[in-house]
Order: structure tokens, then C-alpha cells, then sequence
């Protein structure tokens, strides 16, 4: 996605949920290069369950090499014709691409000032690009202020929880999984937390 606005003045609990949010898109995005990937290992949880699963991601990345790891990601996503998992909302709602789920984005993306990057090529309900608009949403960083909770609400629920935690689970199960099963724990805790949180929040 492309940057409209400029980053809104946040909270330290949202900034924190947008760089999670926006890590995880980019380490779906594309296999991590090395500088990521020690990064990844210099990540410290907490004692909360999203807390030690950070932590676990960060003990798996500190012996995973980069070409293991591109490997990993090119069976998982990519493969020869297509990757163990398809990590579009099309799919997980409908079980076809392109469907109902995109065209509706697509409509909300544009309602937001939120605009496809030029270098992207894949459907923008692709689970990397939808992280990147949560987060994007969180600080700010599209057409206008950074989304009120309500509005946070909303599209989390239309877009990305109705389907990202079934997604996470198979993540960390996929047959092809070692670094991204920890990346898949991390991205099903947050699911957790941020539908539950969105739960207590009157419509």
C-alpha cells in the first residue's frame, strides 16, 4: 500500500499494535533478507501469551539461515503452480480467488484513500497487504487521521478477522513450516486479542 497522509500522533499501545501488525505483513510480504531476520531474533516477549510466542519466533530465528528460510516461504506461498496455502480472503471465505471479499476491499480501500503500491501485483486481500492496511489504519498513515477504534472495528472484522486467525492456524500446521509456524503462532495470538478487544467496543 501506498503512504497518503502522514503518520498521526498515536499511543504507545497503538504504535506497538501497528508494528506488529506491519511486521507480520512484511514477513509475509517476501522471505526476510538477514537484516530482518536478526531482528526477528532480537524480538523479547512478555510472560503473556503473545509475549512467550514472540519469544519462540525469536529462538527459531536465531538458527534459521536465509536461504532456508526463502525456501520455506517459496513452498508454503509459491511452489510450482501454487504454495501449500493461499493466503487470500477470497479463498478462505468463498474458496475461489478474486471473489465477493476483493471486490468489497477494493470499495473500502478506496472510501479510505488507501491505493494498491504500483510494485504490487497480487490482490490486494492478500493477508501481508491487509496486516499493512490495519496498521496503516492504526497510525495514520493513509487519506486523513488515523482511524478511530470504531472505525479499527469495522474493517478488522469485515476484512481481516473474519478469516486471518483460520489462516494463522494453518500456518503454524502447513507441512512446510519451521520459521512460520512461530510466525503463524504470533499472528493467530494477535487475532485473539484484537477480536476480542474489538468485541467489547459498542456498534
Amino acid at each position: 500500500m501506498s503512504a497518503m497522509a502522514d503518520i498521526a500522533e498515536t499511543s504507545t499501545e497503538d504504535r506497538m499494535r501497528a508494528d506488529l501488525y506491519n511486521y507480520l505483513g512484511l514477513m509475509l510480504s517476501a522471505p526476510p533478507d538477514e537484516m530482518l531476520l536478526a531482528q526477528t531474533a532480537d524480538l523479547q516477549g512478555d510472560d503473556s501469551v503473545l509475549g512467550k510466542s514472540i519469544t519462540q519466533l525469536a529462538r527459531v530465528a536465531k538458527v534459521s539461515k536465509p536461504k532456508a528460510v526463502r525456501s520455506e516461504f517459496n513452498a508454503l506461498f509459491i511452489g510450482l503452480g501454487r504454495g501449500e496455502l493461499l493466503p487470500f480472503a477470497s479463498y478462505y471465505l468463498t474458496g475461489f480467488l478474486n471473489e465477493k471479499p476483493l471486490a468489497a476491499l477494493r470499495g473500502d480501500m478506496m472510501a479510505r484513500g488507501i491505493a494498491r503500491a504500483p510494485n504490487v501485483f497480487e490482490p490486494e486481500d492478500n493477508i501481508a497487504s491487509l496486516l499493512e492496511m490495519m496498521g496503516g489504519l492504526i497510525v495514520g498513515r493513509f487519506a486523513g487521521p488515523a482511524a478511530d477504534l470504531q472505525s479499527q472495528k469495522v474493517f478488522f472484522n469485515k476484512h481481516v478477522g473474519s478469516w486471518a486467525g483460520h489462516f494463522f492456524s494453518d500456518l503454524e500446521a502447513a507441512k512446510n513450516s519451521v520459521l512460520y509456524a512461530s510466525v503463524g503462532a504470533v499472528g493467530r495470538n494477535l487475532m485473539d486479542i484484537e477480536r476480542e478487544a474489538f468485541r467489547m467496543i459498542a456498534d
